[in-house]
């Protein structure tokens, strides 16, 4: 999904001046993110996910994150050029005057100051800590580390929310060349 894509390039800019970045740690930042989103009544990532060995992960993340790297849109982690000079601008262009858009962003900025600086260690304690409920009982929490492993954590399909990030059809097409699509 190109909102997905577009968003994932703006969290890897973000998180690029905290030093190293790895698998984990992204997958990480990413849940939180979209937590934190959900928790907000809005959605931006659109990335279902499952209990892991280390916290949450996601394999329409991790095949995003391989997808654009076959691209040379990211090396490693870190966006190329081109992201910065054009996938970015586009980005922010659609963010900007757009309430909706702007919450979005300032909600992925603010989970990035929290935990861009964690090890690694740090964040998955901080992911593994976070309870989380069903629909069918609502009352009773349970710390995402109790959870058996490759249990469905999250499903933002299934989660309705008041407002979503979207972008016009015309913006989404420049964003998808921009990014090799």
């Amino acid at each position: 999904m190109t909102v997905d894509r577009a968003l994932l390039l703006y969290v890897l800019s973000l998180a690029e001046p905290y030093g190293l970045l790895s698998d984990v740690k992204l997958q990480q930042l990413c849940f939180l993110c979209e937590l934190q989103l959900f928790g907000k009544g809005m959605k931006g990532l659109h990335f279902e996910f499952v209990r892991f060995a280390y916290g949450a992960f996601s394999r329409d993340l991790d095949n995003d994150l391989t997808s654009l790297r076959r691209k040379e849109r990211i090396e490693n982690f870190s966006p190329s050029d081109q992201v910065r000079d054009e996938v970015l601008p586009l980005l922010m262009k659609g963010i900007d005057g757009n309430e909706v858009n702007e919450k979005v962003r300032d909600l992925v900025q603010a989970v990035l100051t929290t935990y861009g600086s964690q090890d690694v260690t740090a964040i998955t304690q901080s992911v593994e800590a976070v309870e989380l409920s069903t629909p069918q009982q609502p009352d009773l929490k349970i710390p995402i580390r109790d959870i058996v492993f490759h249990t469905t954590l999250l499903v933002p399909a299934r989660i309705e929310v008041s407002s979503e990030f979207l972008l016009p059809a015309p913006q989404l097409a420049k964003l998808n060349v921009a990014m090799g699509y």
